[in-house]
This record gives C-alpha cells, structure tokens and sequence, in this order.
C-alpha cells in the first residue's frame, strides 16, 4: 500500500476590506496597479511560489470579488480555490477563523497568510521565508521589511538584535521602539496545528474591539513556540493603499520597476513620457517604445518592433518587424502594416484585468 500524499502548503488570501478612502462602489482589493487588480498581484505571488491551494476571504461587495475569481479560474491555471465569507469585518484573525474548514484540511502542512491588497511582496520572498520557517522549525514566521520612514507600521522587536521577541504596534511602542526601522508587512507563514492552537485565544479588547492576527504571534511566542521574523529583500514588500493617491503611488512605483526591467533586457524607451507596461506583457529583442504607449493585459510583442507614439494595446500579439504608430488594438493578432490611429480588434467583456 503507498503511503499518503503530503498535505500540501497552502495561502489565505485577506480580501474583504472596504476601502473606504478609496470612496469606490469597487472592493480594494479589486484596485488596479498597472490595469491589474492588487488581488491578483497577490495571487500569482502565491502561485509563483508554488502555493496552488488557495483560500480567499471576500467580505465588503464580495460579489464582485467573487465574479472575478470566476473569470481567474477559467484561464486554466494550476489553482485549487476556496472562497470564504467575512459577513462581519472583525479584524484579521476573525477573517482568518472564516477559513477554519480550510485550515483543517490542511493540517500537517503550513499556511501563508497574506493581505489581498499588497501587491509587491515577491515570489522570492515568500519562498525564502517559508525555506527558513522550515529549517527552523518555526510555529510562525513574519514577514518583515526594512523601510526608512518605520512610521504607523508594526515594529519587529529582537532580542538583543536576534530573534524574534516581539511585534510592537505604533500606538504601544516607546521612543527606542518608534526608532526601529524593521516592520511587520502583515504577511505571515504559520504551521496550520500551531496556528489554530491560537487563532481563537486572540481577544478584542482593544479600542476597535477587533481581533488581530499579530496577536496569533504573541500567544505563540508565550507557549514557548519557535517564532521569528523574515526581512523581505524588498522594502516595498509592506506596501498597500488606502486611498487614490497612494495607489496612484502603488502605479508609479511599479510603472518605474518594469520600464527599467525592461530597459535592461534591451527594450529602448528613449523617452518614457506616458508609456505604461503591465506586468504580464512579454517583449522581444530590439523593440523601441515611443511616448504615449500603453501595453496591457496578456499582450506579446516580437522582435525588431516599433511602438509608438500613441499606441495602446490590451491583449494582443504584434509579430516581428511591425511599426504601429497611433494604433488601438485589442485582443487580435497584427501581423500585417497598420495604417496610423486605426482601431482594430473587439473590447473584451469589462471587468479588471
């Protein structure tokens, strides 16, 4: 008789915030950088980590949010994904006991939990966290951050610069505290049996009368468990938006990433005035990007391609050699000269891409 398949690892996804700054009829999560919505950055972080088990917790216009993990899993991916409902917005550790059928079948394996609207924690981080909450053998491994300006975050305090002693918020930290700059980023990998030995001693005796996930680290830490913290190599790990000018932030931040990225891998963008690339977009060997060039969505562009000046493709493939000057195209294929500003293709359904 073969003996049982691991359980696999598996991630919890927090995505029921409103986001009420965001004045939005639109969930946060569902809040595009790069025309992508910050959930999905976080998803494929996941997946890129190897994390196929998926759990995400909706809450505020969680239909929304719903229908949009339905058009995600009809793009065949290697995903299994459960949706659980936070009808009422108690804190972090109460969205997380939504997913205690979840947690239970996964016992034995461990879980990272992540918030659904910080889009810039890697793959890489994730992998490296959960390689040393293994070799550790930790209960709870925090992912951390290193940041210049430590303010309004949660401080990641050490004993004696070593392991993890404590998460200090802001609100409870002293001066020595509020000087030091390694955060808590809000993502975290817990062994599942140890993480649900916790979850329900978490109190809310607190001025929101909310119960909060950090709290699972203290308790651990005080049944005499192995905890300690992570620093993602990233500082914009920790990063999220809680209203139009920060995400307008979340975009620059990722619009200055990719360009350089791509800048390095040959692509000439001799002026970057108005060019916006999303991450998913694939490009070839010697491509020139001229100003006013927008690429989104699941779009690939050839070798030896101009594009530009006022171009704006959504998932379309430009073969090699092609010169588009003021085109629009959406989901089709240019392999033949285009006359400039001509509009070519059909809109896909609207809906966050």
């Amino acid at each position: 008789m073969l003996p049982p398949l691991p359980i696999p690892n598996c991630a919890i996804l927090l995505a029921g915030g409103e986001g009420k700054r965001m004045k939005s009829t639109r969930p946060k999560v569902l809040s595009p950088v790069l025309f992508k919505p910050m959930l999905r950055w976080v998803m494929d972080a996941a997946l890129g980590a190897g994390l196929c088990d998926l759990c995400v917790v909706t809450g505020f216009a969680h239909e929304q949010v719903e229908d949009y993990l339905a058009q995600v899993c009809m793009e065949g991916l290697d995903l299994r994904l459960n949706i659980a409902l936070q009808p009422e917005r108690k804190g972090t550790a109460h969205a997380v006991q939504m997913a205690h059928e979840f947690l239970e079948r996964h016992r034995g394996a461990n879980v990272l939990i992540l918030n659904g609207d910080a889009p810039f924690l890697s793959s890489e981080a994730i992998t490296g966290a959960l390689e040393e909450h293994l070799d550790a053998e930790h209960a709870a491994t925090v992912i951390s951050a290193k940041i210049p300006n430590p303010t309004g975050y949660g401080r990641i305090v050490r004993k004696n610069g070593g392991a993890l002693q404590a998460i200090v918020e802001e609100k409870d930290a002293d001066a020595q505290v509020k000087a030091i700059d390694e955060v808590n980023s809000g993502a975290y990998w817990f062994s599942v049996d140890d993480l649900l030995s916790v979850l329900y001693r978490i109190g809310n005796d607190n001025a929101q009368g909310e119960y909060y996930l950090p709290d699972a680290v203290g308790l651990l830490l005080k049944d005499g468990k192995q905890v300690d913290a992570f620093p993602a190599p990233d500082p914009h790990a920790i990063l999220g938006a809680n209203d139009c000018v920060q995400l307008q932030e979340l975009n620059e931040i990722a619009r200055k990433a990719l360009l350089v990225s791509h800048m390095k891998n040959g692509v000439e963008i001799p002026c970057t005035d108005g060019v916006m690339i999303g991450p998913d977009v694939q490009i070839g060997r010697g491509v020139c990007i001229l100003p006013g060039t927008i690429l989104r969505g699941d779009t690939r562009i050839g070798d030896a391609c101009t594009l530009g000046p006022n171009t704006c493709l959504t998932d379309t493939t430009v073969k090699d050699g092609m010169t588009l000057a003021s085109v629009y195209a959406t989901n089709t294929t240019l392999d033949k000269p285009v006359p400039a500003f001509s509009e070519i293709g059909h809109p896909l359904p609207v809906h966050p891409h």
